[in-house]
């Protein structure tokens, strides 16, 4: 089950999810997004917490080309966005390899973020990792609580994971698009905590996944502009409004 389209600006889906449950979420009006007066001129700290889709693997030069790499250049010297992705990463606790447990986790909070955009959730599709919703949903529950009881009191994004187009590794769709993405978009609109779709964003992009489960250097561009759009006013414009062109596709 995939979560139905939704057409949004430059071929990425934003939803800001406020309170209303279901997989078609809610639309909101002004979505929430980082006030840069807040922080009296000083550089916004961004932590991007993930599994190996944050990190880059996959990713030609991810250095320059993962998702966090190419936020932080759109959203610009404004901001200090740094890379936590950690390979193979569970949101459970009893996952195989849980977030929790590993320096990433550890270098995030020292990083006293003032924003946290926070994707996980793959991994945990895994046989040995998947018990039900309810447990992945107290997990998360408690991941939310413990970011948002760090001192820099950051402003909370979660990103549902992309699509699975190839079951492998253990990983695989079914659990993903009926387990994990609906316990992420109850839990946040219980929550009131926006979603950022971005397994709607590149759902019908199988070109961009080479291996069926990682995003290659166009998918991740294609991750950070859609993020851009739903955190920061500037939306698409002042250097982010550029084609990309598609493998297969014609550029607009």
């Amino acid at each position: 089950m995939r979560l139905s389209r939704r057409s949004l600006l430059l071929g990425g889906t934003v939803v800001g999810l406020l309170g209303v449950t279901g997989l078609s979420g809610c639309r909101t009006a002004e979505p929430p997004h980082i006030k840069l007066e807040k922080y009296d001129g000083r550089t916004v700290r961004v932590a991007c917490v993930g599994d190996s889709i944050t990190f880059g693997a996959g990713v030609e030069d991810r250095e320059k080309n993962s998702y966090p790499a190419k936020l932080g250049e759109y959203l610009g010297t404004t901001y200090d966005v740094r890379n936590f992705g950690r390979s193979g990463a569970t949101l459970q606790k009893a996952g195989d390899l849980p977030y929790w447990t590993t320096p990433e986790f550890t270098a995030a909070n020292e990083f006293q973020p003032d924003v946290i955009l926070l994707k996980l959730g793959t991994n945990d599709t895994k046989p040995q990792n998947w018990h039900d919703a309810a447990t992945f949903t107290k997990d998360l529950r408690a991941l939310l609580d413990h970011f948002r009881g760090l001192k820099s009191r950051p402003q909370l994004w979660v990103c549902t994971p992309v699509p699975v187009y190839k079951d492998v590794w253990g990983i695989n769709a079914a659990t993903l698009d009926t387990g994990v993405i609906p316990a992420v978009m109850d839990e946040c609109g219980r929550r009131k905590i926006p979603v950022i779709d971005l397994n709607d964003a590149l759902t019908g992009k199988p070109q961009m996944f080479p291996d069926g489960v990682h995003p290659n250097a166009v998918g991740a561009e294609l991750m950070a502009r859609t993020i851009v759009e739903a955190i920061s006013l500037r939306g698409p414009t002042r250097g982010v409004r550029r084609e990309i062109v598609y493998p297969g596709e014609n550029q607009r």
